[in-house]
């Protein structure tokens, strides 16, 4: 297994909790950060600029990405102006297609041709890395977001995707791909052996780190014991 400081692939915390995203701030492994408007939600954010403000004041110098969330076009584009005027390390989450399934390429050329630095999320197939990718092409950085996670979850291997992916974007130097909604630790791992620049993971994942290269033996004893106590713990009788 490779050591985590060997890893190429760059981890990004993904979340919208202040207090845990500072945690993970303070952590060298951590070189970005992602949110989005679920996220946001699940933490009780309302201010949604006050709320980005603060962080990008309390990191100032790790790139972060924060999403549109409008539907249609020309609300997102005046969105993702507004936001990218906030910090200099910010990317623009703007979503492959809107509610409707259009494409949002036109919106993505647009933002382009204005310099601002985007992430675009929510991709889940090969053609829609080709199209985004192209939209993107000799613009400023920009990220391109393909949720192998959810991919996973309809019954089918990331890996292929996500390799074929990185040989795409090998074309654009300005262009890295995110391995999105990891469902546990070995991803990264996986996202390190295809190639990938960066992957997302949520505090919950991140926290398994520390359990990386654990003997296997040890972690079976662990295991058991954890049973056994917890067992003792609710006074279980026969």
């Amino acid at each position: 297994m490779t050591k985590l400081s060997n890893l190429k692939v760059k981890i990004f915390a993904d979340g919208a909790d202040k207090a845990g995203m500072l945690e993970m701030y303070a952590n060298p492994l951590i070189k970005g950060f992602t949110t989005n408007p679920t996220l946001m939600r699940k933490a009780g954010i309302c201010d949604y600029k006050a709320f980005a403000q603060e962080i990008v004041e309390a990191i100032p110098d790790r790139p972060i990405s924060f999403e549109v969330f409008a539907d249609n076009f020309q609300e997102m584009e005046r969105q993702a102006l507004e936001i990218s005027t906030w910090g200099d390390n910010i990317n623009i989450k703007i979503p492959v297609t809107n509610t409707k399934k259009e494409p949002s390429h036109d919106l993505i050329r647009r933002l382009v041709r204005a310099g601002v630095k985007l992430n675009v999320t929510a991709l889940m197939t090969l053609d829609q890395v080709r199209d985004v990718s192209t939209a993107i092409a000799d613009g400023p950085p920009a990220i391109i977001s393909v949720f192998a996670g959810r991919v996973a979850d309809t019954g089918h291997d990331p890996m292929p995707l996500m390799a074929a992916a990185v040989e795409l974007l090998r074309l654009y130097p300005n262009q890295e791909l995110i391995w999105a909604s990891p469902r546990e630790l070995l991803n990264i791992f996986q996202a390190d052996a295809v190639g990938c620049h960066i992957i997302t993971v949520t505090n919950d994942v991140l926290k398994k780190l520390s359990l990386v290269g654990k003997d296997l033996h040890d972690y079976s004893l662990d295991t058991v014991k954890m049973f056994h106590d917890d067992a003792q713990r609710a006074g279980f009788q026969l």
